[in-house]
């Protein structure tokens, strides 16, 4: 049977004017033009060809020598060649662009940006791409604990975190308690593995061990002080929620950032604000 998707060796059963038919079998109805335009030289009836089997613009099952930049289950990032009534057309490296529909979509992608997607088969038996790649990445990282990684973000539960693709290939989570700062669909991240689940998944932390993380906090706090004209409305007393959407650490990080710079000198605390010192 011939496969939608898949690269696959063929047999030509026929030659004509505009192409050959490839097929793997002897049923008439088992089989699959490949165009003139990519038939080598001196083939043959009975010689095999190497091709991919995709859907042309009439929805037709058509075979391609072309290597598509994207086959069935796997992933990879696809540029945004046009955006239309039905969702976004992509660059897969083959004559008739890949169709992202919005329904398939984490975001709306725009024109020119690159977006991280798998190829799958929809109902209607067409290739489509979709953003939704959780099940299409594999769980066998090659990746240890305290290990640096570097993925792409596909996607941000308000329950979980975020979930991203390791290489653009393996399952990783930032797990919300892990998640601070301006992270979105799409962003690539570097990270830090902080377990390897029994299943492969890795998770991940976009923030260093906290002895090494508390210089960066203590000097990331004294520029958000700089930014409050010198006076914090707000201490370490303040609830996690408001020192999170203020600073993006969590109120222990917060507490050590300031610990460190009253040890240092730097800051005031009074009942209600932090002041740089002298002010």
């Amino acid at each position: 049977m011939i496969r939608l998707g898949v690269t696959q060796t063929l047999r030509v059963v026929k030659r004509v004017e505009f192409g050959v038919y490839l097929s793997d079998s002897d049923e008439a109805e088992n089989r699959v033009l490949l165009p003139a335009k990519q038939v080598p030289a001196h083939v043959g009836k009975g010689d095999e060809i190497t091709v991919f089997v995709y859907r042309d613009s009439r929805d037709r099952m058509i075979a391609t020598t072309a290597e598509p930049k994207l086959k069935l289950h796997e992933v990879a990032k696809l540029r945004v060649v046009q955006v239309g009534r039905v969702g976004a057309f992509l660059d897969w490296g083959l004559e008739k662009e890949l169709l992202l529909p919005y329904a398939e979509q984490k975001k709306r992608v725009a024109e020119g940006e690159e977006c991280l997607v798998a190829l799958y088969i929809d109902k209607s038996d067409r290739l489509c791409a979709t953003m939704n790649v959780y099940p299409y990445l594999a769980s066998d990282s090659p990746y240890r604990a305290e290990d640096r990684v570097s993925g792409t973000v596909y996607e941000i539960s308000d329950n979980f975190g975020a979930f991203v693709a390791v290489d653009d290939r393996y399952s990783g989570l930032i797990p919300k308690k892990e998640l601070y700062g301006d992270v979105r669909v799409g962003s690539v991240i570097q990270a830090r593995v902080t377990n390897v689940k029994e299943d492969g998944r890795l998770d991940l932390s976009i923030r260093e061990k906290a002895y090494l993380q508390m210089d960066a906090d203590a000097k990331r706090l004294l520029e958000i002080i700089g930014s409050f004209d010198g006076v914090l409305p707000f201490t370490d007393k303040a609830s996690p929620e408001v020192i999170r959407r203020e600073t993006q650490m969590s109120k222990n990080e917060f507490k050590r950032a300031v610990g460190r710079l009253l040890k240092e000198g730097k800051i005031q605390m009074t009942e209600k604000a932090i002041r740089l010192a002298g002010r």
